[in-house]
């Protein structure tokens, strides 16, 4: 096994504004109130169990004008690039109470000295959320937030290969969500949130996948974050702790219930700030 090459320096929002006030996924419902005391200490939890990992967690400062800046992982894509300034491809989002968060974030990165390189604007692409790394290539989705063109585009942008699979169930409406990374054989992942073509995809890409039952892809078990060998998650179905712990991984729980309310679990909640996509190589599908 195979450490991944990325995933131990985060970048994270204080959910100070954080609420469910508009319902753009399946999961969120304006009636259902969030604890916001809850959430912080949630969050502040997720910080401490990521930094007790061996991560670095960098923090940007919230506006209240969007308050799902919270699910950092939306911000866009990171490609640190072997040579020049590292790259920050930012998102496109395809719903208005998100655009916002496009302009702060790539004004933040372009304060850290990140080359901001933007998509074609009439392409919708949620960044991290629908663009995970997997050996030399970006696994897309597409259909619910992203759309299938901006993976030419962040292949383009990026030199990385990047393979498509579409999103079929609304509750799985991020790859995030579906696919989790955790070394460079294995992966969690959730077929019913794919088409036949896209399960073909991961199949092909993913030598040992840790196929998730529909009832534990929809507990967000793969939308986990992986730190070397810890692998922090929101839930932990039995059957996938005991497989990851026989592969040596060490599993440990995270509650983000509050943040799980508008549709969000630990990825969400971050984004991994040391991605370097400089070497791959290969053709767009």
């Amino acid at each position: 096994m195979t450490p991944l090459g990325w995933g131990r320096r985060y970048l994270m929002c204080p959910p100070t504004h954080f609420g469910v006030l508009y319902e753009i996924n399946p999961w969120m419902h304006t009636e259902v109130a969030v604890d916001r005391d809850r959430a912080r200490s949630q969050w502040e939890g997720l910080v401490s169990t990521l930094r007790a990992a061996g991560a670095e967690v960098v923090v940007v400062v919230p506006d209240e004008s969007v308050p799902d800046m919270v699910f950092t992982a939306n911000a866009g894509v990171v490609n640190l690039r072997g040579e020049g300034p590292p790259q920050f491809v930012p998102s496109h989002f395809r719903f208005p109470e998100r655009q916002g968060e496009t302009e702060i974030f790539a004004a933040w990165f372009a304060a850290q000295g990140f080359a901001v390189d933007r998509l074609r604007p009439e392409l919708a692409h949620e960044g991290a959320g629908d663009a995970l790394p997997f050996l030399d290539t970006l696994l897309s989705g597409y259909r619910f937030r992203s759309d299938q063109p901006a993976a030419t585009e962040l292949s383009r942008l990026t030199g990385a290969p990047v393979r498509s699979v579409e999103l079929v169930d609304p509750r799985l409406y991020h790859v995030d969500i579906t696919f989790c990374p955790l070394d460079d054989r294995r992966a969690m992942c959730a077929p019913m949130g794919w088409d036949a073509y896209g399960r073909r995809v991961v199949e092909a890409l993913v030598p040992e996948p840790l196929w998730l039952t529909d009832e534990e892809a929809l507990t967000f078990c793969a939308n986990s974050v992986v730190v070397g060998s810890t692998v922090v998650m929101p839930v932990t179905p039995p059957r996938v702790g005991r497989q990851l712990e026989a592969w040596g991984f060490d599993v440990v729980d995270c509650d983000v219930g509050e943040f799980l309310k508008a549709g969000g679990g630990c990825r969400c909640l971050t984004l991994s700030l040391d991605v370097d996509l400089a070497t791959a190589t290969g053709p767009v599908t």
